[in-house]
């Protein structure tokens, strides 16, 4: 059995555990990159047509680009690879109330830009392999770790290949079922939402007019999220939630229903839908971790928390917890405490752990406001949303929120 030592070991190469691999060896420390896979660094080609759009897409918000621009890999995407969107509409099924959030409200260019994950992923590990400080290793699985005895204390990791690792601090990116997590016992019970997430991607007729457009259905949000342009012509990306009976229905159509289905629930807000890639579906769990940290130990992403994609936070809420991670490192160091100290990962926790639960609680609350059909609730509804939309300060509160901004 090898035994490696290192300032800090990451499980998990996706982006929060590669994004906090770049902003940490930026700081002169060096870095272990374990991934249980087979990590692509190799840029994608660029899509030329809707069958070649990976539908695994993310809402990187104008916080989360300032992350990928310190790791050095935002300006590894070219402009074809991400889409901006400078506005969004949300409104209802069952009623009249709807709102608009327009980037120009705020002097902003845009309100967010939409990427391929694989695209983030391999801009990431490309910036990573051009960092002497970190060290990639793939097919490697966590299969135990050992708090450390006592203050100042290496934690210890081994994998399943025999290799052994002795860190300072060692990081869970590693996912929903993180093994770090649960090594270390901290809990994070999942709540089934009950509804079934149907993803892909589409070609319209007309324009997405680069805005994000959110439908609130009866039996849960449908999103439709702009993509560059093909050659083919207008794609988006839909993230589709569904009550799980629903959600069977609307996978059992042929894709020629499916897409006249989609347009009628989408009321064409881009057009009649052409052509439909293959659909895929999972369930919708939200989780919070227990704790964010143990001895030695620090939680981020999916590792910590997992939230309904209705907001299109889940990944800028992971590169929120890797920018303040990498910030409160620095300022223990710059302190002369150990990088892992107490204080340091409680500070990381402070920050991170309010803001995340009330976005939990947000989107828990959405869910059951807008899945409410009682004609009281549909009118309240109605009317809130009608007055929010009136309210210019309250709009720039919610957008600067939505962009990463506090």
């Amino acid at each position: 059995m090898s035994v490696q030592r290192t300032d800090v070991a990451i499980v998990g190469a996706g982006m929060a555990g590669a994004a906090l691999a770049a902003l940490l060896a930026e700081q002169g420390l060096d870095v272990l990159l374990c991934e249980a896979g087979e990590p692509q660094a190799a840029l994608p080609p660029l899509p030329a047509c809707i069958a070649d759009v990976d539908p695994r897409v993310s809402a990187i918000n104008v916080a989360s680009r300032s992350v990928l621009e310190a790791a050095g890999a935002w300006s590894a995407l070219p402009d074809a690879a991400r889409c901006a969107y400078q506005a969004m509409r949300v409104w209802e099924e069952d009623g009249t109330g709807r709102i608009s959030f327009d980037a120009s409200d705020i002097g902003a260019p845009e309100l967010g830009y939409l990427v391929e994950n694989r695209w983030i992923t391999a801009a990431l590990l490309r910036a990573l392999a051009a960092q002497p400080r970190v060290q990639l290793r793939s097919r490697e699985t966590l299969v135990s770790l050992r708090l450390p005895d006592e203050p100042g204390r290496p934690a210890q990791v081994q994998f399943a290949s025999g290799l052994g690792v002795q860190a300072a601090l060692v990081v869970g990116a590693d996912g929903a079922q993180s093994a770090v997590r649960s090594l270390c016992g901290i809990e994070a019970p999942p709540r089934d939402t009950g509804q079934r997430a149907i993803v892909a991607t589409i070609r319209t007729s007309g324009s997405h007019a680069h805005t994000a457009w959110q439908r609130f259905l009866q039996s849960g949000p449908l999103a439709l999220l702009p993509l560059a342009a093909l050659p083919g012509g207008h794609a988006a990306s839909i993230v589709w939630s569904a009550d799980a009976a629903v959600a069977e229905r609307l996978l059992a159509l042929d894709d020629g229903d499916f897409a006249r289905a989609l347009t009628r629930a989408s009321e064409a807000c881009c057009g009649e839908v052409l052509e439909v890639t293959p659909r895929l579906a999972f369930p919708l769990r939200q989780l919070h971790a227990a704790s964010y940290t143990a001895p030695g130990i620090a939680l981020v992403g999916d590792a910590a928390h997992v939230i309904h994609p209705l907001a299109g936070q889940g990944i800028n809420l992971g590169f929120a917890d890797v920018r303040v991670l990498a910030e409160e490192i620095a300022r223990a160091r710059g302190r002369g405490e150990p990088l892992a100290s107490a204080d340091a990962l409680a500070r990381f926790a402070r920050r991170r752990r309010g803001e995340n639960a009330a976005m939990l609680a947000a989107m828990q609350g959405f869910q059951r406001l807008f899945g409410d059909t009682h004609p009281a609730v549909r009118l309240v509804r109605n009317l809130g949303l009608g007055a929010v939309d009136r309210l210019a300060p309250l709009k720039r509160a919610f957008m600067r929120e939505a962009m990463g901004f506090h």
